[in-house]
């Protein structure tokens, strides 16, 4: 089915708990959010039931986030609901590696297509202040983990704030020797951010994508390395998003940017967000919000289904450079 701007909207991200085991800076403050109570949150049965009643507008592809979605109790359950779902052709997830070494055979036996992990930086002291309780070596080994349980692609997010001087070239490199698609993201200002040291990030520390580009193959140069290219087609890692990739000659993997602010892809953009207490978010910008939750505890699927039409209706056409929602995106789903 087609939003009211003529989009194909075939793409739904599930948020399965508030929690997390990290406190990411640009996530959620030290002290965590104020959790959601028991009965605020979606049951994992609910959660496959509303997935169900979305194939009926053309859900064809679903991608589970957090929070950290392998905290959540019955998530390799939900994985195997998902993957036996007549209309889901691929399920995804978006974790920051930390459980996958325990978690991957079993997730990608349940039907895991692929997995998005995030990772920030590459110096383990920035890494610690970025997620305030974390150890590198934790995340790298989760990426082994992805990548010896067979996941294809293994893609791994990175969101570039300009004050952290992230070194952009050493992340580009991780595609040269191995099968991972690393993926630069533009920092998207959404809730609070309060920095590192004190210092909060703001609309002055996005780097737009093609300036990114440009540094990174400049210091490709100083090393002599050939410039990124541009790839498309069936040189691209499978994915249901908006990310244009590159590669340098002869990699494993490949290099891409997704620039939501600097080149918005909002004309292109298929997806709706389902948040762990069950609201349905038409965009990641906007505090609007419908209550499936409720919809389904007190009229079933068909009222479930009239929420994901009046979403479709609601969808805006873009973003309209919006900064900042009332919710930080651990309360929404990444």
């Amino acid at each position: 089915m087609k939003d009211g701007h003529g989009r194909t909207i075939d793409y739904l991200r599930i948020s399965l708990t508030d929690r997390c085991n990290l406190r990411c800076i640009y996530c959620m403050p030290a002290e965590g959010v104020k959790l959601m109570s028991h009965d605020e949150i979606l049951r994992i049965e609910e959660i496959a039931r509303i997935a169900r009643v979305a194939t009926r507008i053309g859900i064809r592809s679903v991608r589970l986030t957090g929070g950290e979605p392998l905290v959540r109790l019955g998530v390799t359950d939900l994985v195997r609901d998902l993957a036996n779902m007549p209309g889901i052709e691929n399920i995804s997830m978006t974790t920051n590696g930390v459980l996958l070494p325990r978690m991957a055979d079993g997730l990608k036996e349940a039907g895991l297509s692929r997995v998005n992990i995030s990772l920030d930086t590459l110096d383990p002291e920035q890494f610690t202040k970025i997620t305030r309780l974390g150890s590198i070596q934790t995340t790298l080994d989760g990426i082994d983990a992805a990548l010896e349980a067979g996941f294809n692609p293994v893609k791994i997010n990175s969101v570039v704030v300009r004050q952290l001087n992230q070194d952009y070239l050493g992340f580009a490199k991780l595609s040269i020797d191995q099968p991972l698609h690393v993926r630069f993201i533009e920092y998207m200002p959404v809730g609070e951010s309060e920095g590192i040291d004190g210092h909060g990030w703001g609309p002055e520390d996005v780097v737009p994508s093609e300036e990114l580009l440009d540094i990174i193959n400049e210091r490709a140069k100083a090393e002599g390395l050939a410039p990124l290219e541009p790839i498309g087609g069936d040189d691209a890692p499978l994915g249901w998003g908006p990310a244009r990739y590159f590669a340098f000659p002869g990699a494993k993997g490949t290099v891409g940017f997704i620039s939501p602010l600097s080149r918005h892809f909002c004309g292109d953009c298929n997806r709706l967000r389902l948040t762990a207490d069950g609201k349905l978010r038409p965009c990641l910008f906007s505090d609007r919000e419908i209550d499936v939750r409720t919809a389904l505890r007190e009229g079933g699927d068909e009222a479930v289904y009239e929420c994901f039409l009046e979403a479709l209706d609601m969808k805006p056409d873009e973003h309209h450079d919006r900064v900042g929602t009332e919710r930080r995106m651990s309360q929404i789903g990444g």
